[in-house]
Order: structure tokens, then C-alpha cells, then sequence
């Protein structure tokens, strides 16, 4: 009889470990399209800004045509490719190129004559750049890239508001006025900046994340600007989130009461009002944000978000949203290649 039983158990054991091993090797197998599907979205849009770059290493768009190059650029060095090696070598060294041909005396890198706001391509220029001097093999192109970057380092500084935060302009240009979204790409890219072995100024550091605290609402979001306090913004306090953690601040009172809010107003992501109309751009950062919370929060996360990303793109290989195809394209790439973790300032 217990032979009898012992082979009943056997038998059950068995099957059950075939049909888990069977549902094993599907989910495995659903991982690996699902996966392909995204890689094949990723290596269309690549192509598609790498055809559309300009011969002098821009994109002829109208609007922020710096913050362009530098957001179609950080896109493509995210899938491993640098000046001098990978499939878009050439357009890396042709935009890299064109924004340190756009550097001023003064330390800016954009054209305040024909960009009213031109602190965007600036930050995200030195955010760009930062990343290309960590693998430039090149003397010369390093050597001009570090000259550029710690003029911008030093711009930066100096179009800092009172309140620790940066406007459309500099501070002395704009009447001292900040606001948000501006004051976040100023400290990524400083943190880029920093981590690459450029000079940052710890004061402007803390003045900055002052700054954004001083922004914060009750509920954990962050309002506009410190000047024009009001409801909470999500795009805005996700992008406030990930500066921060650029910044090494994980562990200040503010930051969980931060995570807090962003993750109830946009992990489930949505369209609506709460976004503020800046899909992509609320999703750029928060994408950042779930990413440094490790794998369990952000796999789930990541499938729904990719999966709606694909689902968008036209057949040439481009994004359609506010602002310009560009913008929409290059932050999209960026989103959908997070966990590759080529680039130092994304990674966990």
C-alpha cells in the first residue's frame, strides 16, 4: 500500500513540475517576444533621428533646437554607443560637435538670440556632454569638452536664482524669476557635470535642493515655483524626485513623502489632467524615479509603460506629442532603454 501511495505521489509531483515547467518555458518565451518587440521599436526610432540629424549635427527644428540635439544625443548614447564606437558613433561626435560649437564666452551653450528659453538646452547639453567626456577616447574632443563643460558648470552657478532655483533665463536676465521643470535640468546636468570629474560647487548643490523643498506642498508635491506657490504639480515633483536622487538625496524627510505622491498621482499611468499635459515629460523622469526603486516596482511598471510606448509609434520609426517629434522620440528612446544602464547618471 505505500508503495502504492509513494508512486501516486510520485506521479502527482511529476506533473506538477512538467506543467510548471511548461508554464516556465511560455512565460519565458512571451519575456523573449515581448522584449523583441521593444528592441525592434528602439533600433526604429534610433535610426529614425539618426537619418533625420542635419550633416552639422543638429536637428532642424524651430523650437529649442539645443535641448533637441542634446535629448536625440543622450538617447542614442544610452544604447551603448559612443563618439568613436557603436552603430551611431558618427551622429554622436556630429552632435557633440554641434553643441560645443554652440558654447559661449560666457559659459553658456545655446543662443539666447533666437531661444527665449534657452536654460532647457543648457542643462540638457551639459547633461549630454557629461556623458560623452566618460568615454571619449579622443584628446582633443576631451580636452574641449571639459573646457566647455566647466565654463557651463560656471554659467550655471552664476544664472542661479536667490531662491536656489533657475528660470527660462539666467537670474540676472529674468528678474531673479524660477520655476520648476527649468531648475531640474540645471541640476541634472550638474550632477553629470560632477560625476564626470568636472568641478561642482557644493553650495549650489544644496541651494538648489533647498530650493525644491521649499517648494513642496503638504500632500508631497511640488508646486511651480517658489515665487508662484500653488497646487501640486506630478510632471514636476517626479522630475524634482530623480534631481534628487542625482543629487544623493535618498533619504531626507521630503523625498518619501515625494515618492509617496508621484507614485499615487502616475504609476498607474495616466492621461489625464494630472500630468499637466507633459506625458512625455512626466514619464521621462518617473520612469527614473520607479527605476531606483529595484526590480520589483519597476518590472511590472516597465512592461505596461514600454508596451504603451510601442503601441504609439508611427511606422517610420518616430513619435508624435507636444512640442516636436524630436522631443517625443528622444525621450521615449531614453524610457525604453533605462535598464540597459549605460549611462552613469541613470543608473541605480
Amino acid at each position: 500500500m505505500n508503495d502504492s501511495i509513494n508512486r501516486r505521489d510520485w506521479l502527482r509531483t511529476a506533473t506538477l513540475l512538467t506543467v510548471a515547467g511548461a508554464t516556465a518555458s511560455s512565460a519565458t518565451a512571451a519575456d523573449s517576444d515581448r522584449r523583441g518587440r521593444w528592441d525592434n521599436s528602439i533600433a526604429k526610432g534610433l535610426d529614425w533621428l539618426a537619418r533625420t540629424q542635419s550633416s552639422r549635427g543638429q536637428w532642424n527644428t524651430q523650437v529649442y533646437p539645443t535641448a533637441m540635439a542634446a535629448l536625440a544625443g543622450t538617447a542614442m548614447i544610452a544604447s551603448g554607443s559612443t563618439t568613436t564606437q557603436g552603430p551611431y558613433a558618427k551622429e554622436l561626435a556630429r552632435a557633440s560637435d554641434y553643441l560645443i560649437s554652440k558654447s559661449r564666452d560666457n559659459g553658456l551653450i545655446g543662443d539666447p538670440q533666437t531661444d527665449s528659453r534657452y536654460t532647457y538646452g543648457h542643462g540638457f547639453s551639459m547633461l549630454f556632454l557629461s556623458q560623452i567626456l566618460g568615454e571619449e577616447g579622443l584628446i582633443d574632443r576631451r580636452e574641449e569638452l571639459v573646457e566647455v563643460l566647466t565654463k557651463a558648470v560656471e554659467f550655471s552657478g552664476n544664472a542661479q536664482t536667490a531662491a536656489g532655483g533657475w528660470g527660462y533665463v539666467s537670474a540676472r536676465e529674468g528678474n531673479d524669476f524660477d520655476e520648476g521643470s527649468t531648475t531640474i535640468t540645471q541640476v541634472q546636468g550638474l550632477r553629470g557635470c560632477r560625476n564626470a570629474g568636472i568641478p561642482v560647487s557644493g553650495k549650489i548643490i544644496e541651494s538648489a535642493k533647498e530650493y525644491i523643498y521649499g517648494c513642496k506642498n503638504p500632500d508631497g508635491g511640488i508646486s511651480y515655483s517658489s515665487r508662484q506657490k500653488g497646487s501640486s504639480r506630478p510632471a514636476i515633483t517626479a522630475a524634482a524626485l530623480a534631481a534628487l536622487y542625482n543629487a544623493g538625496d535618498y533619504d531626507s524627510q521630503h523625498v518619501p513623502e515625494m515618492l509617496v505622491y508621484t507614485k499615487d498621482q502616475l504609476h498607474d499611468i495616466s492621461d489625464g489632467t494630472r500630468a499637466f499635459g507633459h506625458w512625455h515629460y512626466t514619464y521621462l523622469y518617473y520612469s527614473q524615479v520607479v527605476y531606483r526603486q529595484g526590480d520589483e516596482l519597476w518590472q511590472p511598471f516597465r512592461d505596461r509603460l514600454y508596451d504603451r510606448i510601442v503601441s504609439e509609434q508611427r511606422p517610420d520609426g518616430f513619435w508624435e506629442g507636444q512640442i516636436h517629434p524630436v522631443y517625443v522620440t528622444a525621450c521615449n528612446l531614453i524610457m525604453m532603454q533605462l535598464d540597459r544602464s549605460y549611462l552613469p547618471i541613470y543608473q541605480r
